[in-house]
């Protein structure tokens, strides 16, 4: 499922609402081993543009 974060995710990310949506349904459904690498991922690709969402999102996921 990490590889189709890497497809949807940059297609949402024109919307603040969609983004956080599918983000909290992509951290869901990455399977736990690969959990750090989605995380590091995330931070590069969107950190700048929704560090809030980035923190709110995978931190409650990661818990």
């Amino acid at each position: 499922m990490f590889d189709y974060a890497k497809v949807i995710l940059p297609k949402v990310s024109f919307s603040r609402d969609l983004f956080r949506k599918e983000l909290a349904k992509c951290a869901g459904w990455v399977e736990p081993e690969d959990q750090p690498d989605f995380r590091e991922w995330c931070e590069e690709s969107f950190g700048d543009m929704y560090p809030e969402i980035l923190e709110e999102v995978l931190t409650t996921k990661a818990a």
